[in-house]
């Protein structure tokens, strides 16, 4: 779950979503061997970067320590892995303020897809002669 967290930071996740992308990366491991293998050699690999393990580490210290595997296959299996069940999951869809897919309610256009009262209206200007 660290990694993952440390992936993934958001300070107002609580520990639920991030436990349960890490254990759809678990679950990947148990019926892929090649993955279960680079996942355990990038845990060895990333405890021994420092002289406590990762788990142990300061939030900060752990997502430095993970930037420095960016691109490591290691790392981006558990990032292909996680972030599927990270995002697809309702509780962090609350968090995000994300009212979930649309497709069972008919779709967005009649239920307020342009609702982004957030945004400033856009100013639309046309000219008066079209470019020949």
């Amino acid at each position: 779950m660290n990694v993952v967290s440390a992936a993934f930071p958001h300070s107002t996740f609580p520990r639920g979503p991030y436990e349960r992308a890490a254990d759809a990366v678990i679950a990947q491991a148990g019926t892929d061997p090649r993955f279960l293998a680079q996942l355990l050699q990038g845990l060895t690999d990333l405890d021994a970067q420092r002289e406590v393990r990762f788990s142990e580490l300061d939030a900060e210290t752990a997502g430095a320590v993970l930037r420095g595997a960016d691109g490591s296959p290691f790392l981006t299996s558990i990032v292909d892995s996680a972030i599927v069940t990270l995002y697809s999951d309702p509780e962090v869809w609350d968090l995000l303020g994300y009212e979930g897919p649309s497709y069972d309610k008919g779709g967005y256009v009649d239920r307020g897809f342009d609702d982004l009262d957030w945004l400033p209206d856009p100013k639309i200007e046309f000219e008066d002669e079209v470019p020949a």
